[in-house]
């Protein structure tokens, strides 16, 4: 009965059913011509003499060794019938119509007796060809034997095997044909490893036959996907040969198990005696069984063979999960001729599998499968777990065993604590449990056992609600020697050449050797086992073993097993210490005592060794039937050891797990049935190993139980690649690109498979396979091409449904080496997060760098309907990153872009055109957004509208997927939601975030995370993980009035119910006389005041606040220093406010410098009234009070003018009234003093004027004038940036407020840069004023500075009357006259007196003296009227002339006998004093003011020794010479 064909395979015509079955006889039978036998059993005796007449021909088909392999049916009339195939009812019919024509047609009996005449000749003809060729074989063989020397070859391969592709879970056979002499030894390997048939006998095996050799794979399988390599070695050298075998899993089979088939004596190819093929149906199924422990399960299909031959009997089967069932008492098999039965007496987990009945005739064989599941029978304890199963023994020596199962899927609620190990021996029925307590490995070392005797063993789980029923017992086995149990089994060995003596008599007196190779073959944390190699030396009946163990790091060995030597080389040791580090060495001992001891192993550590493994992980559910799911999970990663997997479903919302397989599977997908139609289903996953069970793998998408589409097959199969593409090409490989298939068949595309065929002159050749496994790249090197040839590529995709249709060849491409020097084109262009006005474009990097790396990209756009001179460049300067987000784009405008690379060749190739996009906001498109929750996680979501039931989200980091076991992101989704949260996040995490919906339209979007945003982020998670009351301020201290302390802090904002404990050193205080408290609740401020502080009050005060969820708390510490200053600034503060009850003040004394450079001390005062009084005080002593003491608007001042050093000192000001008085101190001496003087110097510096440059008649002077000149004022005059070293030519000095440096007869040397600077020491550096000397402000100097000198020295030496003389004399008649000056000059000036401007001469009357040279006088003995007139002194020399002049007036009087002298002052009044010197300049004359009364006085001095007189004249000199100033 044909089945309608699935619509995904329509137009795969090579693969439909014909070809499967065409298959199947293929590879299950041998060539016909090998096995079509013409003789038959009488033709193998001697001789060809005719058979008797009476004698009944054998209907036997022997092969050419004479072997009967089955019958031979005489080809009558009806031949063709027999070929079609007949039933039972059918021959008995036509049985009978035969007699009948036989009866009735009499005549034709006579032909028949012709025809069998005919055929009995044409038989003999054969057996005596037969015979003849046997003789000429014979007669070969004998020729050979008897000249080898002359026919030896080495091997030669006639027909080499050939390379083959099959479906997974077919059978292939690998050919090949030899020659040589002698036989070659043939030997098969697979990737260089020899195979071993009898190691794996259910899946090779090897024939050799007639030169002729075979290796049959059964049950194809993805491992099977190798290179094999057949090798032929005889003496004269070895040769061989190699093939491949390429395993695909078939779209329409992929669940169905086909076991090999094993056949013996039957020949390749169809069998077909006398026309004869067997065609084998199975009918009446048996369907997926669900069984319980202990129950019994039978299972049948009827078997129909056509045509049907009397007794004959197929070869029939039975497996689980591929390994051939063998008839036990837990499997009887039955068969009854047309039906095939297996009964499973008493069903256990252990036979739980894929069961397969295999039917093989000698035409091939046919198999149907069907899966068994065996349920836990019910606990006799509820809660108790499931049993064990699978025990079996590993290691089996004299006195140990080890046994070793599998963990049960169903744990009773409660997780194993360990397990029971029981044995009992073969024939009774007393069952020993071998440990005391439960042990969670699931191997132990049985010991104790009595050699030669046979034990089984069974196991029993534990938890804390009870033990487990017992698992199924294992096979037995016996506590012997394991060579002594090869022996007995009789297996034989090749002939080596050597005589083994198995047994031996123990040599006397012989003390063995060392054991060898001691290790440590298995370390739990319950007990550890040592192996090692009895002594090489005879004598080794009889020797029994003693362990020694020793601490790691020590000498000190103790024996382990001091009662009982072990006589297994195998120990295992208990009760160590978990966690140490042990050695251990072995002696040998006999009867003639102990031997030396092995060489100790190296330090081991008590503990587990094998970890459980890691949970799966990606759980996914398929829909299949409508009773069952089919699960898929990626494997456990570093899983050691790993025995399987369970799987477990749950309805959604029932919370309530069931075990979907009681027995371990071994791959990662898995169907799973007895499953409720409609309902909705979770699975999860976990792995096992001997450590235990892994955690459970995260929970898959729910999924509903219904059949899928195409009759269990859940997806069609892609659509075909397009657009191949070149990227890179060499001498002998081109890699290819293409594009997805615009339809991938409803689930995610798995691989690509590549082919590739030869161009030659146009004409195409046949297609080779580029790649045997698939490729889950859109780009793939094609290697082993020819240079220079022309090649056309294919692409196929691949799903969990097959392997799709090829694409179209694609176009020619020539295998020539690129040496272009710039890049290759970029590929694999994709375009995602279309808006209506931007798209990210991503790519991929040319595989062909060109001659330098490529540094950059440029990307180039236009509308889809534009023409080529509308492409335009996306971004100006070339980037880096192989992703782009366009922006600026014109919504419901299609675009296409295109991309090329650089390096610094230039910008290479373009790559292929993108498909046409058209920029729009699709219904429904949502963003990324960034969640913080209470917790504080981050994490990004997403949410899908246009989800189907295959969608996933791809997450990815700047557009690389993320590895969710590596990366610092947790994916969850959740129905069409997803979330990625931030494990750690950090600065690291910064990037573009982007997720992907697959099988959607392209559904995506991303969200950029810069430092700033992270930074955000960070803020907000801390804020929500340790939601805190935000401060506006921390715990704090102040003072209040009386000395009051006050602990105070304030809150953002608090709620009614906000709670706060105050808190001293861990104690917490309350409301009483010495603290109070206070909340605002609407200002947020907390306060605790305290009336003062006591040594007892030092520590730490903690306010701690709660306000709902929200806590925060701020603490002070006011310990050592700074608690001592808090209270004294409490203690200060209470003493201030009993001070400032009177009058205080405000402000203490202090002091301003004003800019006139006066010091005004002043302070602030306060609480004044009329009374109160202000006194100041210097260094104890009250100042005076003046007008410049003050007291106005509550200052009080003291100005300080022209300080000096005798201002220094300490002031003081005292308040005081009938209510108190208050005082303040003012230092200033020392530093005080020298600051002040600072801050003074600071303002005269400033006040400075530019130095500027004038000339004198001494030289060149340098001045700068300052408002107010002190004399502690340090002053520094610099020349060209050096201090000047002073000297009688260079000198400074001071004149009121000008300070100037005097330069002295300047020469060219003195020109430069001249600066004075005025040393403040205030931390802020001097001021400095500078002029510069020279050029013409030095020409301009010099040249008035000697004109001045000379006026100067002119002045200086002229004559002059130095001394003058008095405007007017009056003086009485009769009295004498003397007149004198003071005459200079140089040279020696000539003195003229005049009268009335005639000259005088001296006489007796007028006497005209000259002395010295310096003095001039004028002498009239007696004035008369006659004196009266104008005169006049004329000096006169080469500088010049002087004239002094004076009117003399006589009056009438009393004369007097004395001398009346004259003496003039600086204004030129004349004293008039007495007749004699002495008393002269004592009495007045009329007109004489007291300056020159003054100046009369020093006069006197004329009568004093010539020495001092000297000297005085030169103070009248001066004198006078002031005077004319």
């Amino acid at each position: 009965m044909s089945a309608s064909v699935p619509f995904y395979r329509k137009h795969q015509r090579s693969y439909d059913r014909g070809y499967r079955y065409q298959l199947a006889g293929r590879y299950s039978a041998g060539t016909s011509g090998g096995t079509r036998t013409r003789g038959l059993d009488w033709l193998s005796q001697p001789g060809l003499d005719p058979l008797p007449k009476r004698t009944k021909p054998s209907y036997l088909a022997v092969d050419r060794e004479n072997q009967i392999i089955g019958y031979v049916v005489p080809m009558f009339r009806t031949s063709q019938e027999f070929a079609e195939g007949y039933s039972d009812h059918t021959r008995l019919r036509d049985t009978a119509a035969y007699m009948e024509r036989c009866d009735r047609f009499t005549s034709g009996l006579e032909m028949e007796r012709s025809e069998q005449i005919a055929r009995k000749e044409a038989m003999r003809e054969s057996a005596q060809r037969i015979s003849f060729n046997k003789t000429l074989y014979e007669h070969d063989e004998h020729f050979k034997r008897m000249n080898e020397d002359s026919l030896l070859h080495v091997p030669e391969f006639i027909i080499k095997p050939r390379s083959h592709t099959v479906w997974e879970k077919q059978c292939v056979r690998l050919h090949c044909t030899v020659s040589g002499w002698p036989d070659p030894r043939v030997v098969w390997y697979k990737n260089n490893v020899a195979i071993d048939p009898l190691a794996k006998a259910s899946k090779y095996k090897i024939e050799s036959k007639y030169s002729v050799h075979s290796l049959e794979i059964n049950s194809c399988d993805f491992e099977d996907t190798a290179q094999y390599r057949v090798s032929a070695m005889n003496v004269k050298g070895e040769v061989s040969a190699f093939a491949s075998i390429v395993v695909k899993r078939f779209k329409g089979e992929v669940d169905t198990f086909l076991p090999a088939p094993r056949r013996s004596g039957v020949k390749d190819g169809p069998v077909s005696e006398y026309g004869i093929t067997f065609q084998t149906h199975i009918v009446d199924n048996f369907g997926v069984s669900f069984g319980r422990e202990g129950e019994t399960l039978s299972l049948g299909c009827t078997v129909i063979i056509y045509p049907a031959l009397h007794r004959y009997q197929p070869e029939v089967q039975w497996y689980r999960d591929g390994v051939l069932l063998s008839p036990s008492k837990w499997n009887h098999m039955h068969w009854s001729g047309d039906r095939a039965t297996l009964t499973l007496t008493h069903l256990n987990k252990e036979d739980e599998g894929l069961y397969t009945l295999r039917v093989t005739t000698k035409s091939g064989y046919k198999t149907y499968s069907a899966y068994v599941f065996v349920r836990d029978a019910d606990a006799e304890v509820e809660g108790a777990p499931g049993a064990p199963l699978d025990v079996c023994c590993l290691d089996a020596n004299k006195d140990y065993i080890i046994v070793s199962w599998k963990q049960p899927a169903v744990d009773g609620g409660n997780s194993i604590l360990g397990y029971f190990v029981d044995r009992c021996e073969v024939g009774t029925t007393h069952w020993i449990q071998c440990n005391d307590t439960p042990i969670k490995f699931a191997r132990f070392p049985v010991t104790g056992l009595v050699e030669g005797r046979s034990y089984i063993f069974r196991v029993r789980a534990v938890n804390k609600s009870g033990i487990s029923r017992p698992s199924r017992v294992s096979e037995p086995v016996a506590a012997m020697d394991p060579a002594d149990r090869a022996r007995m089994r009789g297996t034989s060995a090749p002939w080596t050449g050597q005589i083994i003596v198995t047994e031996e008599e123990p040599a006397e007196g012989i003390v063995p050797g060392r054991p060898r190779e001691l290790q440590v073959t298995e370390a739990t944390k319950n007990y550890l086992v040592l192996s090692w190699k009895p002594p090489g030396e005879k004598g080794l009946e009889g020797v029994m073993y003693y362990v020694e163990k020793c601490v790691s790091g020590t000498d000190s060995w103790q024996r382990v097993n001091t009662e009982i030597p072990v006589r297994s080389p195998r120990f295992a040791l208990f009760d160590l210490a978990e966690g140490k580090s042990y050695c251990f060495r072995v002696r040998c001992c006999n009867a003639a005592g102990v031997g030396e001891p092995s060489d100790p192993t190296e330090a081991t550590t008590v503990g587990d060794k094998l970890d459980t493994p890691s949970a799966p992980s990606k759980v996914v559910p398929t829909r299949n039937t409508d009773t069952s799911v089919v699960v898929s999970w990626e494997a456990s990663h570093d899983a050691k050891e790993l025995v399987g997997y369970y799987i477990e479903a749950s309805i959604v919302g029932s919370n309530t797990w069931e075990p979907c397989n009681n027995k371990p599977v071994n791959v990662t997908r898995f169907i799973c049935h007895g499953l409720t139609t409609g309902e909705k289903y979770v699975f999860r996953v976990r792995a096992v190993n001997a450590a235990g069970l892994s955690q459970f793998s995260p929970e898959s998408e729910p999924v509903e139980v219904k059949a899928a589409i195409g009759g269990g097959i859940p997806h069609a199969s892609p659509a075909p690649p397009y657009g191949i593409s070149v990227l890179e090409c060499v001498r002998d490989s081109m890699v290819l690109a293409w594009k997805q298939p615009a339809f991938i068949g409803g689930a995610d595309i798995t691989g690509y498979f590549v082919d590739y065929r030869e161009v030659v002159d146009g004409v195409e050749g046949k297609w080779h396979e580029a790649n045997i496994k698939a490729i889950s790249e859109r780009a793939y090197r094609v290697t082993d091409l020819k240079e220079n040839r022309k090649y056309q590529f294919q692409v196929r995709a691949a799903n969990i449904a097959g392997v799709g249709i090829p694409s179209l060849p694609s176009d020619t491409f020539l295998c020539e080496e690129w040496t272009i020097a710039v890049p290759g084109p970029p590929h694999d262009l994709e375009l995602r997060e279309v808006r209506g006005d931007s798209m990210v474009l991503l790519w991929k990097a040319p595989v062909y760098q060109g001659r330098d790396p490529v540094n950059g990209f440029y990307v180039d756009m236009k509308e889809a309907e534009a023409p080529e001179e509308a492409w335009r460049g996306v971004n100006t300067k070339a980037t880096g990153n192989t992703f782009i987000k366009v922006k600026n784009l014109k919504e419901q405008e299609s675009y296409v872009f295109r991309v090329r690379a650089q390096n610094q060749a230039g910008v290479g190739k373009s790559s292929d055109i993108s498909e046409p996009v058209q920029a729009v906001t699709k219904p429904g498109t949502k963003e990324i957004s960034v969640d913080v929750d209470d917790d504080g996680v981050i994490s990004l979501n997403f949410e899908c509208a246009n989800m189907t039931p295959d969608s996933k989200f791809v997450w990815s980091k700047n557009y690389e997927d993320v590895d969710e076991s590596a990366s610092r992101l947790t994916v969850e989704t959740k129905g069409n939601k997803s979330k990625a949260t931030f494990n750690s996040p950090g600065e690291e995490d910064t990037g573009i975030y982007s997720c992907l919906v697959t099988h959607t339209d392209g559904d995506s979007s991303s969200y950029t995370i810069s430092p700033e945003e992270m930074k955000r982020l960070l803020e907000i998670s801390r804020d929500h993980k340790f939601p805190t009351i935000p401060l506006k301020s921390g715990l704090a201290v102040e003072m209040l009035e009386k000395g009051k302390v006050r602990f105070w802090l304030q809150a953002e904002q608090i709620s009614p119910n906000a709670k706060v404990d105050y808190v001293f050193n861990d104690n917490v205080v309350t409301q009483g006389e010495k603290y109070k408290m206070n909340i605002d609740k609407n200002t947020g401020v907390v306060e605790m005041t305290m009336e003062s502080l006591m040594p007892e009050d030092e520590g730490t005060f903690t306010f701690q606040m709660k306000d709902g969820k929200a806590t925060n708390q701020s603490s002070l510490v006011l310990i050592g220093d700074v608690f001592k200053d808090l209270q004294k600034e409490s203690e200060f503060q209470r003493k201030e406010w009993f001070r400032k009850q009177g009058p205080h003040f405000i402000e203490y004394l202090g002091y301003e410098v004003t800019p006139e450079c006066c010091v005004v001390l002043k302070c602030k005062v306060g609480n004044i009234k009329k009374e109160t009084s202000a006194l100041w005080y210097k260094d104890g002593r009250e100042i005076k009070a003046d007008e410049k003491l003050g007291f106005t608007e509550g200052v009080l001042k003291l100005e300080i003018a022209q300080i000096s050093k005798k201002d220094a000192g300490v002031y003081e000001t005292v308040l005081k009234d009938d209510r108190g008085k208050d005082t303040s101190k003012l230092n200033l001496t020392d530093q005080r003093f020298k600051d002040l003087m600072n801050e003074v110097f600071n303002y005269i510096a400033n006040s400075s004027t530019p130095l500027k440059i004038t000339s004198t008649d001494q030289g060149i002077r340098l001045y700068t004038f300052v408002s107010y000149y002190n004399d502690l004022l340090p002053v520094t005059w610099h020349y060209k940036d050096s201090p000047i070293a002073f000297s009688e030519r260079l000198k400074s000095g001071v004149v009121g407020d000008q300070l100037w440096l005097q330069i002295s007869e300047p020469t060219e040397k003195d020109m430069g840069k001249y600066a004075i600077e005025f040393n403040i020491n205030d931390g802020k550096g001097g001021l400095r004023r500078t002029v510069e000397l020279s050029g013409q402000a030095y020409e301009d100097a010099l040249a008035e500075f000697k004109r001045l000198k000379a006026d100067a020295i002119a002045e200086k030496n002229r004559a002059r009357v130095a001394g003058g003389l008095p405007d007017v004399v009056t003086i009485q008649e009769g009295k004498a006259l003397n007149l004198t000056c003071n005459i200079s000059g140089e040279p020696l000036p000539q003195v003229t007196w005049l009268k009335n401007d005639k000259e005088l001469t001296s006489n007796e009357h007028c006497i005209l003296r000259f002395e010295s040279g310096k003095f001039a006088s004028f002498t009239i003995t007696a004035v008369s009227t006659v004196d009266t007139g104008k005169y006049s002194i004329l000096v006169k020399n080469k500088y010049g002339t002087e004239r002094a002049e004076f009117t003399l007036e006589v009056t009438e009087g009393t004369p007097d006998l004395g001398v009346t002298s004259y003496l003039t002052d600086a204004e030129g009044n004349v004293v008039f004093g007495a007749n004699t010197l002495e008393e002269k300049m004592k009495t007045a004359i009329t007109g004489m003011t007291k300056e020159s009364a003054a100046a009369a006085e020093k006069m006197d001095n004329l009568t004093k020794k010539p020495e001092e007189e000297e000297e005085e004249e030169v103070t009248v000199q001066e004198m006078l010479m002031n005077k004319e100033i």
